[in-house]
């Protein structure tokens, strides 16, 4: 039970229209619909305004609200592109007819229909100015969050700052759906909301708009699955291969497969130690290796080195230790 309310508006009455919102709305839905694999990931509502044939309006909006997070789905996911307003009173999502900004749906009533849901996890994902007062409430023009437990809240922007529209879509869209697609992934392939927001935090630089990242979970809940850059497999090698923190895995020329560079003397390739290296290249590549003394693996063979697990390494190595992967 995974279900999303996606949401785009570019046109408006009154407010200056928008060109990217509907667009990333239909984005996101594509990636989200379904993981890498193609298995069925969420099932999806999609609203757009693209003209005046199509408006969306601040009541229309509120009951899909609603109707998302009622029931007890495992997760229910909002996301939200166009217009946004902040006033003293707080936040709002402004739809097609709005003319004031605060006629427009308050983050205010969004957030308590998810503070009440019964679904697991409730995921709120704005793309629209000012957006980051969501899930504070204002008292002396100061804010304090107000999250009730399995909640998490991505937004583009601050309260203070606008979310930019950049080659027909918005600069934090396209960065989510990046990190949808994969670039947000662990090595077991999946997405996170924190993995998420570390991809679009480190991509958008100080003088860029910052996203906000607010939560209150005991787990973070994967969004999508995809393929993960490694086997399971060999992964889970790790602790057989590093038994204990700080191993160092002894190398010689029987691990390199290729004979080029051989001295005389020097031992010919195993095919069961060539297996092996074969992972352990794999590891290096992921950053979970490096050759010790020696400025690559192909040396660290030949040399007779060693290799020694990095600090993501060992993190993985204790997971596999564990029984979590």
């Amino acid at each position: 039970m995974r279900k999303a309310l996606i949401v785009g508006i570019d046109h408006y009455v009154t407010a200056s229209p928008l060109y990217g919102c509907v667009n990333d709305a239909h984005s996101v839905k594509a990636v989200l619909e379904r993981h890498a694999d193609g298995a069925i990931n969420f099932s999806v509502k999609l609203l757009t305004s693209s003209g005046p044939s199509n408006t969306i309006s601040r009541s229309e909006l509120k009951d899909a609200v609603k109707d998302l997070f009622s029931g007890d789905a495992e997760t229910a996911l909002f996301y939200f592109a166009g217009h946004g307003f902040i006033e003293v009173t707080g936040g709002y999502l402004i739809t097609s007819e709005c003319r004031s900004g605060d006629d427009g749906l308050s983050l205010n009533d969004v957030l308590a229909l998810a503070n009440a849901s019964a679904a697991k996890n409730k995921i709120i994902v704005l793309d629209s100015c000012h957006s980051g007062i969501a899930g504070s409430s204002v008292n002396n023009k100061t804010y304090s969050a107000e999250l009730a437990e399995g909640i998490t809240i991505l937004t583009a922007s601050t309260a203070a700052q606008y979310a930019d529209e950049k080659n027909g879509s918005g600069v934090f869209t396209s960065l989510f759906v990046d990190a949808l697609a994969g670039a947000g992934a662990n090595l077991v392939g999946d997405v996170t909301p924190g993995s998420v927001y570390a991809h679009i935090d480190q991509s958008l630089g100080p003088w860029e708009q910052r996203p906000v990242f607010k939560t209150n979970v005991k787990s973070f809940v994967s969004l999508r699955r995809v393929q993960p850059p490694i086997a399971l497999s060999e992964l889970r090698r790790l602790s057989e291969l590093f038994p204990h923190p700080g191993f160092e895995f002894s190398l010689d020329p029987s691990y390199e497969p290729e004979m080029k560079g051989r001295d005389p003397g020097m031992l010919p390739p195993d095919s069961e130690h060539t297996k092996i290296f074969a992972i352990l290249q794999k590891y290096n590549r992921l950053n979970l290796l490096v050759p010790e003394g020696a400025p690559h693996m192909w040396h660290a063979a030949m040399q007779g080195k060693a290799c020694r697990l990095t600090a993501l390494g060992e993190h993985y190595r204790r997971l596999v230790e564990w029984n979590r992967i």
